[in-house]
């Protein structure tokens, strides 16, 4: 596997510990912390190198949820869902690097905080009365701030791409603006000559300017 694959499922491998080797804690009713980390920023994906990521993702993701069949009640649950949770996280952390938009970089930020969403609910269910009520508020709100967060940063993207496409379109326009100058100042000389002096004079000039 490339070392740019390697560094893919480094930061998509997302800071859900294995089902298999995860052991089971009662989630805290204050401020549940969010599972998964924020990835970097990796480097954009051949089509090739695309269709590998989302492959072991799928592979990835039958090897974590067999290591949940031996897993019972909630603790399966959890299980299962931060599966689920790594499998979405690898494959949109994939296509962001595919695509390499602010769009498919905000969808790979809500996946990822979906996926610490589903995970912390289900921990939440451990919990009873005002504890779990609690703890799914501080859910909620952490999905809440954290989608609101990942579009803030896409609308601020996209308003700098937009900002750089009509920086670079009024350039064009001003080299355009000055060689139309440029080329009036070379025929208006050219008036001064006659016959086949200014004929040429002419065809220089627009050879020259593009005309």
């Amino acid at each position: 596997m490339s070392r740019l694959l390697i560094a893919l499922f480094v930061t998509a491998g997302i800071g859900i510990t294995g089902c298999a080797t995860q052991q089971r804690n009662a989630p805290q009713p204050s401020n549940p912390a969010p599972t998964l980390a924020r990835p970097a920023t990796t480097a954009p994906l051949s089509k090739d190198a695309y269709d590998v990521a989302v492959r072991n993702a799928d592979a990835q993701a039958k090897t974590d949820k067999d290591a949940c069949a031996s897993r019972s009640g909630n603790a399966k649950d959890i299980c299962l869902a931060e599966a689920s949770g790594r499998e979405k996280v690898a494959k949109a952390d994939a296509e962001a690097a595919y695509r390499n938009t602010p769009k498919a970089r905000e969808d790979a930020r809500d996946a990822r905080a979906e996926a610490n969403y589903s995970v912390a609910k289900e921990k939440c269910d451990d919990l009873s009365g005002n504890a779990k009520d609690v703890c799914v508020k501080e859910a909620d709100a952490a999905l809440t701030k954290a989608k609101a967060d990942a579009k803030v940063d896409r609308v601020t993207a996209d308003a700098s791409q937009d900002a750089s496409a009509k920086q670079a379109e009024a350039r064009q326009k001003a080299e355009a603006d000055k060689r139309d100058a440029d080329y009036k100042v070379a025929v208006e000389k050219c008036d001064a000559l006659s016959g086949s002096a200014k004929s040429n004079c002419i065809s220089d000039a627009k050879l020259r300017f593009g005309k």
